[in-house]
């Protein structure tokens, strides 16, 4: 049996954990530079607020709503401690997102006392109210979960078993199931499928054909036959990227420096944290295409590294020379992209025919990014980092108006009770 367990408006109910005169009010969570609504309360919801709303139309209409920037370390944490909290259940766990997580089990246990009992530990554990699914495959668990979530009779959980599962597929369209995209289910009632129970019973062949391999697992996980398994190591990425807008314009060398410099430090350190290394670097600059009133320019590029690397000042230097290869003066920057690509494990690089590095100053440059890494993970992002990145509060660093406080990763923001 799975199981899939969902924190309920994750980014929300993680701020109503620390600020409780959230609770019950509608809030909303920003993208990037405040610019668009990315997770809504129940009673945002309830309102009809949007996901992906710009928020001045949102603010301008709904001013009772309380908007907060998004805080990425907050949630990141939150989301481990429901992850370790979960871990006490099952043998198998999956982390599918940041907010969801499959876990198997096996047979003969009480699944909805079970489930139960999972929502009131990880409530207790982090104040995070979560829903509970259980299902013979994953996308039963998904269904569940979901059934779980829209329906407040069933309490936040809910078991999908043999004697149940077709009344409750009958009751959702295709788009409803995991996997099923809006054009897919377009598609499919072409033919005739229109609710979940039609997929389920859709001729495994015909499903194939309209929606490749993966269609014919879905039908196949309907039917309770389990196609798709506990991934309990997540894969390595293939690329990692950081590309943000920034707070404001940029139009200097010297300013843009500073950003393509500060990116790489970062995705420097996701390289290193899943122990990869990267053989090629890209870079790129993008004006306002919403200001048709400014001059527009969009351009990027890259370099192939000789050795493959995790060497943030290496990275640097190459990114640096990109992006002067690509820089235009007078123009209005609002964005930039830096790319790691071509990745491969640390373990296994192939030097290049020319590369003479020794191998003590290969590992002195491993043991200097481990050092800066640990310093950074303590003490917090930036603490120590390339002369040429910039400071911990830039000019046009993104916008951040409404953030709450570091709770859980800065001792001068961790809450204090007081008792009197």
């Amino acid at each position: 049996m799975y199981a899939l367990v969902d924190c309920n408006n994750f980014y929300a109910s993680c701020e109503r954990v620390f600020n409780p005169r959230l609770a019950g009010k509608p809030v909303v969570v920003l993208s990037n530079n405040d610019g668009c609504v990315v997770a809504r309360s129940a009673e945002a919801k309830a309102m009809g607020i949007e996901m992906a709303g710009a928020w001045h139309q949102v603010s301008e209409r709904y001013p009772q709503v309380v908007a907060l920037s998004s805080n990425y370390a907050l949630y990141g944490e939150m989301s481990r401690r429901v992850t370790t909290t979960l871990r006490g259940f099952s043998y198998q766990l999956e982390n599918y997102s940041i907010d969801e997580s499959f876990l198997e089990f096996l047979p003969g246990v009480d699944w909805d006392k079970l489930g139960r009992e999972m929502k009131r530990t990880v409530k207790r554990h982090t104040g995070l109210p979560v829903s509970v699914g259980f299902g013979e495959t994953k996308v039963l668990a998904k269904v569940a979960n979901r059934l779980a979530k829209k329906r407040p009779e069933l309490g936040g959980c809910h078991v999908l078993t043999s004697e149940n599962v077709d009344e409750a597929l009958a009751s959702l369209a295709t788009s409803d199931i995991w996997g099923v995209a809006r054009r897919t289910a377009e598609k499919l009632a072409g033919v005739g499928v229109r609710s979940a129970l039609d997929l389920k019973r859709m001729d495994v062949g015909q499903a194939r054909r309209l929606m490749t391999v993966v269609g014919e697992r879905i039908v196949m996980e309907l039917r309770g036959v389990s196609c798709l398994e506990i991934e309990e190591v997540a894969p390595e990425k293939q690329e990692i990227c950081t590309a943000k807008s920034f707070g404001r314009p940029v139009e200097s060398l010297d300013e843009l420096r500073e950003v393509v410099a500060s990116y790489v430090s970062r995705v420097a350190e996701k390289l290193r944290a899943q122990g990869s290394v990267c053989g090629r670097v890209h870079v790129g600059l993008e004006t306002n295409p919403f200001r048709p009133e400014e001059r527009q320019y969009f351009n990027g590029g890259g370099v192939n590294l000789a050795t493959p690397s995790n060497f943030t000042p290496i990275l640097a230097t190459e990114a640096l020379r990109v992006l002067e290869g690509i820089y235009r003066p007078g123009y209005r920057y609002k964005r930039a992209v830096v790319m790691l690509l071509e990745l491969g494990p640390e373990h296994a690089v192939q030097a290049s025919l020319f590369d003479s590095m020794p191998p003590e100053e290969v590992e002195r440059r491993r043991r200097l990014m481990a050092a800066m890494d640990s310093a950074n993970k303590v003490w917090g992002r930036g603490t120590v980092r390339l002369g040429s990145a910039a400071g911990p509060s830039p000019e046009w660093k993104m916008r951040q108006k409404a953030m709450s406080p570091a709770y859980l990763s800065r001792w001068a923001e961790i809450p204090v009770a007081n008792l009197h």
